[in-house]
This record gives C-alpha cells, sequence and structure tokens, in this order.
C-alpha cells in the first residue's frame, strides 16, 4: 500500500492523488475495479472481478471458482497460464469422474486453490469422527472440492485511505455437507492502485461441531511467454526429498526449462526451501533474457511445504509452483505420520502469499540476489 503523502507512479508521472484527480474525473480512468459476467461456452453464468493497476497489472479474480485468480497479464503480456480448459461453470464439475483426477477439467489460470478437508491425490479416507453410522469412510478426488464452489462476495471496490489506495476484493467460500465437514474460507485479495504486486490473504475456520482435517494448497500456474526455452526456476533448495519418476526417465532439468516437449509426462519436485529470517520463502521464476518475471513468498509455518510442477507438453505449457500445507505422501499418510491439521469448531489458520510480478532486469536480478543470499540450489 502506497505511504501515507506518498507520490502514486501513474505512467510514469509522480502524482499525489489530489493531483491525480486534478487531472480526471474519474480514477477508474487509471485503475480500477469491475465486477462483470461471463456469457458465453462453459464460462456463462460466472462471475469474476477484474483488476487493473496503473502499472499496466491485470487480474481476474473468479467468484465462481471459489475465488480463485484467472488470467493474469503485465500491459498485456500474459505471465498466467491458460490450460485451454476455460473458466468452466462449476455447475459442471464431475467431482468423482475419471477415477478422482476430473479435477483437471477445472485447472485454468493463475491460481486453482485445492482444500479445504483434502489436496493432493484422492481415494478413501476415515470419516467416523462424524459420527454418522452410514458413513464410514468419505471418497476425496485430486485437491479436493474447493475450487467448483462459488464464493460470496463481500467486497469489490478502490479503497482510499488519505493518500493511499489499495483494489480490494474479499469473499468467502463454505464448503459443507450434512454429518461431514463445515469450514469456511475468507480471501482477502488486494494490489496497490499503481502497483505490480498480488497479496493474497486466506483464513479457514471450521463452523461445524466435529474435528475436521484441514489440508490446503495454491496451484499457482505460469504460462507463456514468462515460461519459455531458458526460463529459470530460483529458490534457496537444503534438499529434494520426493520427484516423480518421470524425472529419472526423462531427464529434463527442474531449474532451466526447454522449449515445449511433444507428449511430455509431467514432472514433480518436492523441494525443501531455506526461509528467511521473518519465516517467509520465496522463489521465482524469470525469463533467460531477464526482462519479465514472478517471484512467489509465503508464511513458511503454515505452508511448510513446496512442490514444482512442470507440465512442458507441447499445448499445455506451464509451470506451477506449489506452496502446501502437507507433504506429496497427502491425506492418508498425515493421519498415520500425526502431521494431520485438525479443526475443532472456531478453530481458524492464517495463510499469506505475494505474487510480485518482476518488470525488467533490474528487478528480476534483486529478486535472484535476495534468494540467494537465502542459499544456493543444486543444478
Amino acid at each position: 500500500m502506497s505511504e501515507p503523502d506518498s507520490e502514486l507512479d501513474i505512467f510514469g508521472h509522480r502524482l499525489t492523488p489530489r493531483g491525480l484527480r486534478e487531472r480526471t474525473g474519474d480514477t477508474e480512468s487509471v485503475a480500477g475495479v469491475r465486477q462483470v459476467v461471463l456469457d458465453n461456452g462453459s464460462e456463462r453464468g460466472v462471475r469474476a472481478v477484474q483488476l487493473r493497476t496503473s502499472a499496466g497489472l491485470e487480474l481476474e479474480v473468479m467468484v465462481d471458482r471459489a475465488l480463485d485468480l484467472g488470467a493474469a497479464r503485465l500491459r498485456g503480456v500474459p505471465f498466467g497460464w491458460r490450460s485451454g480448459n476455460g473458466f468452466r461453470h462449476p455447475g459442471l464439475h464431475e467431482h468423482h469422474d475419471e477415477g478422482g483426477l476430473s479435477w483437471l477439467r477445472a485447472l485454468d489460470g493463475l491460481l486453482v486453490s485445492g482444500g479445504l478437508d483434502h489436496t493432493l491425490f484422492g481415494g478413501d479416507v476415515d470419516a467416523t469422527a462424524y459420527n454418522y453410522p452410514p458413513k464410514q469412510t468419505v471418497n476425496h478426488g485430486l485437491h479436493g472440492r474447493l475450487t467448483a464452489i462459488p464464493g460470496r462476495l463481500l467486497e469489490a471496490r478502490e479503497v482510499w485511505d488519505g493518500e493511499r489506495s489499495v483494489l480490494r476484493v474479499r469473499g468467502e467460500v463454505v464448503q459443507a455437507t450434512s454429518f461431514g465437514e463445515h469450514l469456511r474460507l475468507t480471501r482477502t485479495i488486494e494490489v496497490d492502485f499503481d502497483g505490480l504486486e498480488i497479496r493474497l490473504h486466506d483464513v479457514v475456520d471450521n463452523l461445524g461441531f466435529d474435528p475436521t482435517p484441514h489440508m490446503f494448497l495454491y496451484h499457482l500456474n505460469f504460462g507463456w511467454p514468462l515460461v519459455d526455452a531458458g526460463t529459470e526456476f530460483v529458490a534457496a533448495i537444503s534438499e529434494t526429498p520426493w520427484r516423480s519418476d518421470s524425472v529419472a526417465e526423462q531427464g529434463v532439468s527442474y531449474r532451466t526449462l526447454p522449449e515445449p516437449q511433444p507428449r511430455f509426462v509431467e514432472q514433480v519436485h518436492e523441494h525443501t526451501l531455506v526461509a528467511e529470517g521473518d519465516g517467509r520463502h520465496r522463489v521465482a521464476l524469470v525469463r533467460g533474457d531477464e526482462t519479465l518475471g514472478v517471484e512467489v513468498s509465503w508464511d513458511s509455518a503454515t505452508m511448510p511445504h513446496f512442490f514444482e510442477w512442470q507440465n512442458l507438453r507441447s499445448g499445455q505449457y506451464a509451470i506451477g509452483l506449489e506452496p502446501s500445507t502437507h507433504a506429496v505422501a497427502g491425506d492418508a499418510a498425515a493421519r498415520e505420520d500425526g502431521s494431520m491439521t485438525w479443526l475443532e469448531h472456531g478453530d481458524s489458520r492464517s495463510y499469506s502469499t505475494t505474487i510480485r510480478v518482476l518488470d525488467g532486469a533490474d528487478a528480476v536480478r534483486a529478486s535472484r540476489a535476495a534468494i540467494r543470499a537465502l542459499g544456493d540450489q543444486p543444478d
């Protein structure tokens, strides 16, 4: 957020808020918030909020897709991934089709959240805590039910506080069933009026009266032209305790990316990251020519695990950066080893994540230097 009495950077001009208002009758001509409803094909009826800053950051918040993030651009150039699925209406989602992999038909845009009571691969887990005899187990698909639940929009506006201004979207998503979980996600998304940084603050709380498992994952997806031959993944990595079998079979580097690969099999790495002094993890994805990058940082105490997802297949070409509450072994393993998060009535967990666009070589080099100061990474 801009500091009090500070000037805004408006298209290269340094202006106070008063100076800006002297030059335009509507500040939305420069940056603003707009609510829209998509109206064609499988997206018909999906509500979205469009955010646009004076620095050229453009972002869609998909209200009816759990307030996840859709298209993302810098001055018209996309950095968020588009898979081809589109932002399908949640009413079209089939949770249990394709052996629980139907979540992949909803995978599109900058952020697709996994949760709220399950992430990672699916299967049957114990449900006796809900004390409903016909329901001894519950079956989960890949990354849970969250992304197909419409949100309730609470706020979407330009907020001025004296000399400060942010574009803010706030809403809630409730995942509930009789004789089962009753969890609420309250999500706030903010960008500065003249900024290049997306701030995501989530709170998950248990509205029910049964002890309820909680798992949460951010599937942050980046595509071309940010992702291209020579693009580098930058992180301070102490170890990589798990890799998918496809890594050894294909031998594609986790660090420097090739061009699109025909029939590429996804590669997934679970990296153990070195945290900053304030307890935050920080990673970046930067083009080889250093013209563009993205840095992601988050609280390592609440999301201690991290996955790098490489989908370098022709026509799908993307990298996923995935902070997670739990390790790759998943739901059943977390219950067995005691690492599962259980929320009693009124319990909550908070999550703070920042996605910052690196605009040009100076920003890219500064981000790389800050990450290298934390530690190195293997080739």
